[in-house]
């Protein structure tokens, strides 16, 4: 059974920090693209940070210099720290994994995050 477990969300001040945590059971994690988007009200997700099997990272424009993904194989987890949180960052984060040349993709249930003085 496949499981993506996010967890981290919450609320935090402008300018603040928030690491999220995605926990992965069910597949073989090292050998996924992990990714986190995020979804705003009424609008559809969008790819915030992923990161490769192989370690390789990519960022949207928006975050970029402020937001890291990273992963630890052993834990089958991927990770998100987020840093100088906008208030325009409030939203709710999901967790997805992906295989290359598989139709296999997976999310997870989503952690909401709101930034707000």
């Amino acid at each position: 059974q496949v499981q993506l477990v996010e967890s981290g969300g919450g609320l935090v001040q402008p300018g603040g920090s928030l690491s999220l945590s995605c926990a992965a059971s069910g597949f073989t994690f090292s050998s996924y693209t992990m990714s986190w988007y995020r979804q705003f009200p009424g609008k559809e997700r969008t790819l915030v940070a992923r990161i490769s099997f192989g370690g390789s990272t990519s960022y949207a424009d928006s975050v970029k210099g402020r937001f890291t993904i990273s992963k630890d194989n052993g834990k089958n987890t991927v990770y998100l720290q987020m840093n100088s949180l906008k208030p325009e960052d409030t939203a709710v984060y999901y967790c997805f994994a992906n295989r290359l040349g598989s139709t296999r993709s997976y999310w997870g249930q989503g952690t909401q995050v709101t930034v707000s003085s």
